[in-house]
């Protein structure tokens, strides 16, 4: 199937940086994606939380965005631009579902962890530990810090955090993957130091 109109023009409109192009976009692709991500996870026999569907499905609508919208600025147009998305989708989802560690509980719900405690943290660990977050979320931009420690620290949903910060709720998980991912290059840096 070739590339409509509709998209051609969308896809112009979002590499041209037109005002709302990107909101369109997600809009006219967010389903897309969300099935492209419950898909993949499905076909790997991964079950996931509603929490880590919208976090796939933000990391994806991410590598969109990366470099200037180079996976947008690489399509040539030979098939539609849901099946480019598709395709697109579907491996950055695979990178990221065999990126993390998946643990199953007993009730069957997949759970992403990259390490877990095997006690409970004593009052003093819950204070380095907390002291160590501060830190951390200091190395990001206000906006940033305030949804993660909104997200992780409170355990606000998108939704609430939309509502508390006034941004779309659609932005919050990409934002909360970009804070994430300074983090790891924070991380990073000082563990190679």
């Amino acid at each position: 199937m070739a590339l409509s109109e509709i998209d051609r023009s969308l896809l112009q409109r979002c590499l041209e940086r037109k005002p709302k192009s990107w909101n369109d976009f997600v809009d006219r692709f967010m389903g897309l994606v969300v099935h492209v991500v419950s898909h993949t996870a499905q076909s790997r026999s991964i079950r996931l939380t509603p929490q880590d569907r919208e976090d796939l499905a933000a990391d994806v609508f991410l590598a969109i965005l990366a470099n200037d919208f180079a996976v947008l600025r690489h399509f040539r147009g030979q098939s539609s631009l849901a099946t480019y998305l598709t395709v697109i989708g579907r491996r950055v989802v695979v990178r990221e579902l065999l990126g993390r560690k998946a643990l199953v509980r007993a009730g069957g719900d997949a759970e992403f962890i990259d390490k877990a405690p095997d006690h409970e943290p004593t009052a003093e660990q819950r204070m380095s530990d907390r002291e160590q977050v501060e830190r951390m979320l200091a190395e990001l931009d206000e906006t940033e810090a305030d949804v993660m420690r909104l997200y992780h620290l409170e355990g606000k949903s998108y939704y609430e955090i939309s509502m508390a910060t006034g941004m779309p709720e659609n932005s919050v998980g990409p934002l909360l993957s970009r804070a994430k991912s300074k983090l790891r290059q924070a991380h990073a840096k000082r563990t190679v130091s």
